[in-house]
C-alpha cells in the first residue's frame, strides 16, 4: 500500500465514522447531545476532506 491509499483508506474510514455520528445525534439522542455528536460528525467530514485534497500531493 502506498500513501495514497493509505490516505483514501483514512477518507472512506472518516465518513463511515462521521456518518455514524451524526446518525446517533438524530435518531439516539434526542437532547443537546444530539447536537455534540453531530457536529462531531461534521468535524470528521472536514478532516476526511482534508485527506482526500492530500491524495496525489505526498
Amino acid at each position: 500500500m502506498n500513501k495514497n491509499t493509505v490516505l483514501a483508506w483514512a477518507t472512506g474510514i472518516m465518513i463511515l465514522v462521521g456518518l455514524a455520528l451524526i446518525g446517533l445525534g438524530a435518531f439516539r439522542y434526542n437532547e443537546v447531545a444530539g447536537w455534540g455528536f453531530a457536529s462531531v460528525g461534521i468535524g470528521f467530514f472536514a478532516i476526511a476532506w482534508v485527506f482526500n485534497a492530500l491524495k496525489g500531493r505526498m
